[in-house]
């Protein structure tokens, strides 16, 4: 008597495929950082492997820190990719007393560095003068 195996059938054999590929195709748009203090200065490192320091802008203004990046795809057969393509930034707000005018960065192994100077001057707490409404 022969024995009875039963296939299991996939309905659309490539759909496993796809869905490990929706992670990195919704977090497009994130750059990954660390931010710290260090020698009076704020730092923000951001984690942009195989890009060209030409693909990369820093706009820092009204105390906010962007880094905006671009990978353009490569026009090749490829069988299988996660490669993250297409824009991508992050933006972060700078802490009290960073100094908008100094400001430096640095791209080396995929890891842009960005440094704002922090004025050693706090702003001393005042008080605000309430006026009655009319």
């Amino acid at each position: 008597m022969g024995t009875l195996t039963r296939m299991q059938r996939i309905p659309f054999p490539d759909m496993p495929d796809w869905f490990e590929t929706i992670p990195s195709k919704f977090a497009m748009s994130a750059v990954r950082i660390e931010d710290y203090t260090e020698n009076d200065r704020y730092v923000v490192r951001a984690e942009l492997p195989g890009m060209s320091p030409d693909d990369i802008d820093v706009v820092i203004g009204d105390g906010v820190l962007t880094v905006k990046a671009e990978r353009a795809e490569r026009d090749v057969d490829k069988n299988h990719s996660e490669i993250r393509y297409g824009a991508m930034s992050r933006s972060v707000t700078l802490p009290p007393g960073a100094d908008e005018d100094d400001v430096t960065a640095d791209y080396t192994d995929g890891m842009l560095t960005v440094s704002v100077g922090l004025s050693s001057e706090k702003a001393e707490a005042r008080h605000v003068q309430v006026r009655h409404g009319s």
